[in-house]
């Protein structure tokens, strides 16, 4: 995979001819509805209904055999021998996409930005009822990794191939493919992976603390252990795994997410041991050199500066004995958000090139590739400094740009701007979530979504046979991956609903964990702000909830 979105698909050869018989079809619909686009107005945002599709998402992505609440009724269970071949108990997990590869990297990431989105914004969450099923979608997770840390120096990478995975197209309860499974060790070793993976843990802990006490303790003891196995034996995780380069390569290395576990742990634990590694190694990690105008799987510093400012706008204790180099990771959070905001820089400047681009129509544009993963991560950091700022010890509580100062309320906005253009406030008046709104991407990359069901047909589906009858079929998907939110449209707000397009309509676990928490706020501004609404109305008890 490219540092920029989703595997590949299967090879060109395979699927060129089943893409061609399905382009006819699909653009004389999308013809057809660019003709009423102009006539459509924005369409209303309902971030409750939202934030409840994205959880349900998560489940439609589960490997492992599915518990009697699964609520997505089209899947059944998969993977139930992963890890038989080595001898360990790998069954479960999340697929990451469209495929069937159990890739750890990008798995580890979705979870701690869903604890993230849980720890910062838990009571918006509970306020929708969604704190359950969000604690269900992080346990599925963590109770994987917990699984796959078999040994303190030993932990389970990826189960499946990705190359043979991409020659089939199957549902995961028909998988015939490769279920090969790659771990990392004191000889071949992935600090990239362990780091991230003991941040979501950490993180998760956190989460768990008041509901389950024990096993809080448990996740937080793995997290410790894998941070030292990062630290102690380091190198990148693709370099040790080659099957892994094609599609979750470590490009930005794994300095920043051994900086981004030691924050996460010292935020779980409150031990001044875990800040001072972060401190110590700010410049010769790249904590405090790298400034940055993306954040995601791959590259996580900008996350790491945001946590580090937190710490400041806070007037954490810990802080003060390291407030210079704290300061310094602050700058470069700042740099990303100002970014984000289009005020790095000015007057024919250097720093111009600094700023994230933007479409037309608005959206935060990183490259073709998967960009939505981008825009969410975005609007995560931007609604969760936001938050910082409003919370801050410090006055006046405000983003100082090169081109000017912007309030908590600025960067909430271009957060919610970011969220709505994913829910079809955009030039195409399109969902980018599936499954939401009048119109969203019907076609998407997802092999489980698009072959029928195995309850409503259980006979098998072979490798090749999933090509031939499904995959280049022009008709909807039988399934709807609902929740989900595709790679997207390009940098001139291009989209084409097409199977075959997977750099646009595959989508991630990634693309959506960070949603989650911005959803979940969002929606709790927009009831209050209805309420109010209704209040200058004169309405109360049920004639305002009525009126909301």
């Amino acid at each position: 995979m490219s540092r920029g979105g989703a595997r590949r698909p299967a090879p060109a050869g395979i699927i060129l001819a089943a893409a061609l018989r399905a382009l006819l079809l699909v653009s004389i619909a999308a013809a057809a509805a660019a003709a009423v686009i102009e006539e459509e107005e924005d369409p209303a945002v309902d971030y409750g209904a939202a934030l409840t599709k994205s959880l349900l998402y998560f489940e439609a992505q589960r490997s492992g055999r599915l518990p009697h609440n699964q609520r997505v009724p089209w899947r059944g269970h998969s993977g139930l021998t992963d890890g038989l071949q080595q001898g360990v108990d790998l069954v479960g997990g999340y697929y990451d996409a469209g495929d069937h590869v159990k890739f750890g990297l990008p798995m580890a990431f979705t979870v701690t930005m869903l604890s993230w989105g849980a720890i910062e914004f838990g009571d918006d969450v509970a306020a929708a009822g969604e704190l359950g099923h969000t604690l269900e979608a992080i346990k599925w997770g963590t109770d994987y990794f917990v699984k796959a840390h078999t040994e303190p120096f030993v932990y389970w990478a990826e189960v499946g191939d990705g190359d043979t995975d991409h020659y089939c197209w199957q549902r995961p309860e028909d998988m015939t493919t490769s279920r090969q499974a790659y771990r990392i060790d004191k000889d071949n070793p992935g600090s990239d992976l362990a780091g991230e993976t003991a941040a979501a843990l950490a993180a998760a802990s956190i989460v768990f603390r008041t509901s389950n006490p024990h096993y809080s303790h448990l996740l937080l003891h793995h997290a410790q252990q894998l941070f030292e196995f990062g630290d102690r034996y380091q190198g990148t995780y693709d370099s040790s795994i080659a099957e892994v380069r094609s599609y979750y390569a470590s490009v930005s290395g794994y300095h920043d997410e051994l900086l981004w576990a030691a924050l996460w742990l010292h935020r779980a634990t409150g031990r001044a041991e875990y800040l001072r590694y972060a401190v110590d190694r700010a410049e010769s990690f790249g904590g405090v050199g790298w400034a940055m105008t993306e954040f995601s799987w791959d590259v996580k510093f900008a996350g790491v500066q945001v946590l580090a400012a937190k710490l400041l706008l806070e007037g954490d204790p810990q802080a003060l004995p390291h407030r210079a180099v704290l300061e310094q990771y602050k700058a470069k959070a700042e740099h990303y958000l100002c970014a984000c905001l289009g005020l790095n820089g000015g007057n024919g400047t250097s720093d111009t090139n600094n700023n994230v681009d933007r479409s037309p129509g608005g959206m935060l544009y990183v490259r073709q590739w998967n960009n939505l993963q981008y825009v969410s991560s975005a609007a995560f950091l931007l609604t969760a400094y936001s938050h910082y700022l409003s919370s801050s010890s410090s006055s006046p509580a405000l983003l100082q740009c090169p081109r000017g100062a912007a309030t908590p309320a600025e960067l909430l906005d271009l957060a919610r701007s970011q969220a709505d253009y994913i829910l079809g406030r955009n030039p195409l008046r399109l969902s980018y979530m599936v499954g939401y709104g009048r119109r969203y991407p019907v076609r998407v990359h997802h092999r489980g979504a698009s072959i029928v069901a195995h309850k409503a047909n259980s006979r098998f589906i072979g490798c090749m046979q999933g090509f031939d009858d499904w995959f280049g079929r022009g008709r909807a998907n039988p399934n709807v991956l609902a929740g989900a939110i595709v790679g997207g449209p390009n940098s001139r707000d291009e989209f084409r609903d097409d199977r075959g397009n997977y750099m646009q309509t595959e989508a991630c676990t990634y693309n959506t964990a960070p949603m989650v928490g911005v959803f979940a706020r969002l929606h709790r501004i927009a009831m209050a702000e209805a309420s109010e609404g209704c209040r200058r109305k004169g309405m109360t008890g049920a004639d305002e909830a009525e009126c909301r």
